[in-house]
């Protein structure tokens, strides 16, 4: 008996000993050097051959914990300016190293890559990411808990890459100012390397980066040996100019069929202190973004659209926390916009409406405290808006104001604990000049995490404000969530409350209030291969859902879903699988307050496959099914997206979808609250998306992108809505259908011929139509779209970037 225990005693240790030294964290010394070093991707220098050297890099994906496949050195130097990283990544051959071109920020196609990244702080939460292909393609990035890694941040920063028989090389300077970092004398940082082995479809890293725990920040080595470096000043601006021409047939006395308008402005940049940095563009221009996926919406609920314009998408981590500002909101629709048709006298007409409030200009401070404590805020100012109203019998034009002088502001403090964790204040407040209404919400969160990061709470609230006039509209959010978030079995847990006057959509986005929301789930990931798969993923959830005000049950619901990857053929594919067992309610369609309407037990299901990209053909491809109670009534989603690499250089990728929703109920007018009238509508959506791209080089790229949405709503029958949340037959007839189109390319030219600095062309041709009238046949409507008027727009933007360090660097 006590040689068995001594036995069990022996198999724990071993086990504990084993799982400590697998959790060590590597560490690696920098050297500091006073020689220069030319970034030539050549390890010409003698003093390469003094740095520390970081290798057996290990797999996180393929076979997590195994030996990387092919091996990779690391070295590090710096100076008084820059960091210095020289990678080595053996091959069997040349032909071995996939290296696609692509845009700058964008690798995540069919090329191997090498990324470093710095802890500065060492806090386990945030970091700075540089990566780089074979084919000199940069890529960077802020990392962080809330938006992974946000390669919307770029920074400049030198590189070069060599290819060879049996490896290729890579060697950085990343300047100080590229960076943030803490004033002390001895520094030590988090640090991880990363190494992409595309033909393998294999990643892999220094410190390994354990696929069954949380964190990618958490699981860095140690980087050592760097003192007596100060920040640099931190100051550049990069001034624009631009010129756009547009063309619209307005085809009417008085009004020019194009337009040509000319602006310039700048973005400044400038470090605060060594951690926190100012952000500011004057006079922004953001005409060459991408047009947006505009969508036939027949729901109480807006559209959601993503945010393209750079300012906004660069360094906004801080400001994402507490999900209370969407930045669409800052320069958006005027708050009068729909107004201006009851301003309309006998014999007027609206001639202009500007959809957006002009910004005059935008400012973000960001940062973060050597104790751990990071700093945003964000003020911008837009000028008034005017819509322009024209008498059609004498010509006379008059203006009606749709937006004040506006200003936006946004605070957050977001402070470090232990174990990763971490708790947070942020408040939005938005003011208009004169009369209008103001608005201002106040919210908390928190996240903390146990010692072994297998375990998270968190939780939080917000109070919203809507300051009129003569009184205050208060209503307030508040939620929690526990979650097992790290091994092969995990689950999660939560709730969310909203009032029903809980309102944050000035400065931020909520689909409804008026919700009490719990839901559960449980998780079983699979990261090893195994039998004929690579990895796995289960999924099983229920949720359960009443309103606020008046508590009413409204939601019930099951899902499953899960996916695989094939181990040889590395097809992904899933499926999922839903049931709402009993009749749901919806409180919102109606658009009446207290008003519901039933919706029968439904089931859905769907499956979905992606093929191997590295393939120069590949197949993307998913259908969803949902049946209801209700006779005759169904929802069928279905598309396909063929993607063909033509070379390194060129690529296309084409996508149709066909989404049907057969006799679907859904609000149509309202005479008072006791007459509702819902229609039953064949609901038909067609879209038509083709992207291109032509890579000339590393920095020279061409994209085309086209998107043609066709979406049609047949009413077949009208109801009124009853009480009880059913619908019964109606004598209403008028025609409420709708034949909608929206139309748009847009075709950009981008030349990086500078650091930071930009030559732009863009071409864009858009037709939106809306009309009462139904076409049956694809190519008839295709056709009718064509034909009607549409705008077309040319324009060039030239940015260049201005360093303080680059002109005044060496004399300081």
């Amino acid at each position: 008996m006590k040689k068995r225990v001594l036995v069990l005693i022996f198999l724990i240790s071993s086990f504990y000993n084993s799982f400590s030294q697998k959790a060590e964290k590597k560490s690696m010394n920098a050297t500091r050097i006073s020689e220069s070093i030319k970034i030539d991707a050549e390890l010409g220098e003698t003093v390469w051959q003094r740095s520390d050297i970081a290798t057996d890099f290990i797999q996180s994906r393929q076979d997590p914990g195994d030996p990387a496949s092919q091996k990779t050195e690391v070295r590090i130097l710096y100076d008084d300016k820059a960091i210095y990283v020289f990678a080595v990544m053996y091959e069997v051959s040349k032909d071995s190293i996939l290296r696609e071109l692509s845009k700058r920020d964008d690798i995540g196609g069919n090329t191997d890559y090498f990324g470093v990244y710095f802890d500065t702080y060492n806090s386990g939460l945030n970091a700075f990411g540089f990566e780089l292909t074979p084919a000199g393609v940069q890529a960077d990035g802020q990392i962080s808990p809330n938006n992974g890694f946000d390669d919307d941040w770029d920074a400049v920063w030198e590189s070069a890459v060599q290819l060879f028989d049996n490896k290729w090389q890579v060697e950085m300077r990343i300047p100080y100012s590229a960076l943030r970092f803490s004033e002390a004398d001895v520094q030590t940082w988090g640090v991880n390397f990363s190494r992409r082995i595309r033909r393998f479809r294999q990643e892999a890293n220094w410190n390994f980066v354990n696929p069954e725990e949380s964190g990618f920040v958490t699981q860095f080595g140690i980087l050592t040996g760097i003192s007596n470096i100060k920040a640099p000043i931190r100051l550049s601006i990069t001034p624009f100019v631009s010129a756009y021409a547009e063309h619209f047939p307005h085809d009417a006395e008085g009004i020019e069929n194009i337009n040509h308008t000319y602006n310039g402005g700048l973005d400044l940049k400038y470090g605060i202190s060594e951690s926190f940095t100012l952000d500011m563009v004057l006079i922004p221009d953001f005409g060459q973004v991408r047009s947006d996926n505009q969508v036939l919406n027949l729901s109480p609920f807006e559209t959601r659209f993503s945010e393209n314009r750079p300012f906004f998408t660069e360094g906004t981590d801080l400001f994402s926390k507490g999900g209370i500002f969407y930045t669409r909101r800052v320069g958006g629709k005027p708050i009068g916009i729909d107004d201006v048709e009851d301003e309309l006298e006998d014999n007027e007409e609206i001639d202009e409406n500007p959809i957006i409030a002009e910004l005059i200009n935008a400012t973000k401070v960001s940062g973060r405290t050597k104790s751990g404590l990071g700093i945003g805020v964000f003020n911008g100012i837009s000028k008034r808006t005017y819509a322009t109203i024209k008498d059609t019998i004498t010509g006379e034009k008059r203006e009606v104001l749709t937006s004040p002088i506006t200003n936006y502001n946004v605070l957050v403090l977001d402070q470090n604990l232990k174990n990763n964790s971490s708790v947070s204040l942020i408040n939005t407040n938005l003011s208009r000049e004169g009369s209008y209404y103001d608005a201002n919400v106040t919210a908390a969160e928190f996240s903390l995490k146990d010692k072994k990061q297998k375990y998270r709470f968190s939780g939080g609230g917000a109070l919203s404000q809507i300051l009129n006039q003569d009184d205050t509209d208060l209503g307030y959010q508040a939620y929690w969530s526990f979650n097992k978030i790290s091994g092969n079995w995990q689950f999660y847990s939560g709730h969310t409350i909203e009032s029903d006057t809980y309102n944050p959509n000035d400065l931020g986005f909520l689909f409804n209030n008026n919700e009490n929301s719990f839901y559960g789930g449980i998780q079983y990931l699979k990261f090893k291969p195994f039998w004929k798969l690579n990895r796995l993923s289960t999924n099983l959830n229920v949720w359960y859902n009443r309103l606020y005000k008046p508590d009413e049950f409204t939601d019930f619901g099951v899902h499953f879903d899960a996916w695989t990857i094939h181990a040889k053929t590395f097809t992904s594919m899933g499926f999922h699988i839903q049931r709402r067992p009993i009749e749901t309610f919806d409180f919102f369609e109606p658009r009446v307050d207290g008003r519901y309407f039933t919706i029968s037990k439904n089931t859905a299901g769907g499956s979905w496959f992606s093929s191997d990209y590295r393939k120069k053909f590949a197949l993307d491809g998913r259908w969803s099914y949902r049946d209801y109670d209700d006779a005759d009534r169904f929802n069928f989603n279905w598309s396909i997206e063929p993607r063909y690499r033509f070379s390194d250089k060129f690529k296309v990728v084409y996508e149709f979808e066909r989404d049907i929703r057969h006799s679907q109920p859904g609000y149509v007018t309202d005479f008072s609250n006791d007459s509702i009238i819902f229609g039953r509508r064949d609901l038909l959506t067609h879209e038509n998306s083709l992207e291109a791209e032509y890579i000339f080089n590393n920095k020279m790229a061409l994209e085309f992108d086209f998107r043609h949405y066709w979406s049609k709503a047949n009413y077949k029958a009208y109801n009124f809505l009853t009480a009880d949340g059913d619908l019964i037959g109606s004598t209403y007839n008028e025609n409420n259908d709708i034949n909608f189109n929206a139309f748009t390319i847009d075709m950009t030219y981008t030349w990086r011929f500078a650091p930071g600095s930009d030559v732009i062309i863009v071409w864009k041709n858009s037709i939106f139509t809306d009309a009462p009238e139904i076409e049956k046949s694809f190519t008839e409507n295709l056709k009718s779209t064509i034909d009607s008027p549409q705008t077309n727009s040319f324009s060039i933007k030239l940015l260049y970037y201005l360093d303080y360090l680059t002109f005044f660097g060496k004399k300081s």
